[in-house]
């Protein structure tokens, strides 16, 4: 744990994920995407799936945050959403495992404090990560156990929905009160943002994904800019 937290304190981590869907769809296309991070001085990478994170470590000599995202039905819930993901990261070495650490209903009817006890038994010496939409999700997932906490999901759950982030006030809020480490995340798009995360007290590292990874979005961003 010592060494993933000083290799990325208050520095950057670049996301490097492309779903089905999306044009850069490819493990081999995201271990260069990590390649090009860990150039530019990245200090680790969060990736999605068993066959990126495997592809990026035999690229890049970087910590990955590891996450397996999987819709079962109509359940909201879809970042590492159960056991059988949790045992999946695990078995490719990622050295955190970030999950959905919202009071939302699992698919399987797993409640969160269930599956995380059940996972920290199982694996004692794993890193976790919650990935968070409010302050109650943080506070939460740090009495549970969790080993950090990130703002992932905020604007991205019913709750927080139209939330404008970065939440500059809830990441405030979680540096000065957590006693945990807090990873900020989501909606960082200009240098200048990173900065004055990273300048917050309590605040050990941010994560980057769309802003650096997703050139379609990137490109959409400058188009509306001409529209507008």
């Amino acid at each position: 744990m010592s060494n993933f937290l000083e290799q990325v304190h208050k520095k950057l981590i670049v996301s490097c994920q492309a779903l089905e869907q999306e044009p850069l769809h490819s493990s081999y296309i995201m271990s260069r995407m990590a390649y090009a991070a860990m150039l530019g001085g990245a200090a680790g990478i969060r990736a999605n799936t068993v066959e990126d994170i495997t592809a990026i470590k035999e690229t890049v000599d970087l910590p990955v945050i590891g996450i397996i995202k999987r819709v079962y039905g109509d359940c909201p819930v879809f970042i590492t959403p159960t056991e059988r993901e949790v045992d999946a990261l695990v078995a490719c070495g990622t050295e955190v495992i970030a999950l959905d650490a919202t009071s939302r209903p699992r698919p399987d009817g797993v409640s969160l404090p269930e599956l995380f006890a059940a996972i920290r038994r199982k694996y004692p010496g794993q890193l976790f990560m919650a990935d968070c939409s409010t302050y109650e999700d943080a506070s939460a997932a740090r009495d549970m156990g969790f080993d950090i906490v990130g703002t992932t999901l905020r604007g991205y759950t019913r709750e927080t929905a139209g939330t404008e982030i970065p939440d500059m006030d809830l990441i405030a809020r979680l540096g000065q009160t957590m006693g945990i480490p807090v990873i900020a995340e989501g909606g960082i798009w200009t240098p200048q943002q990173l900065h004055d995360i990273l300048s917050m007290d309590g605040i050990h590292a941010a994560v980057i994904g769309g802003a650096i990874t997703r050139p379609l979005e990137i490109t959409k961003r400058f188009v509306q800019a001409i529209e507008s």
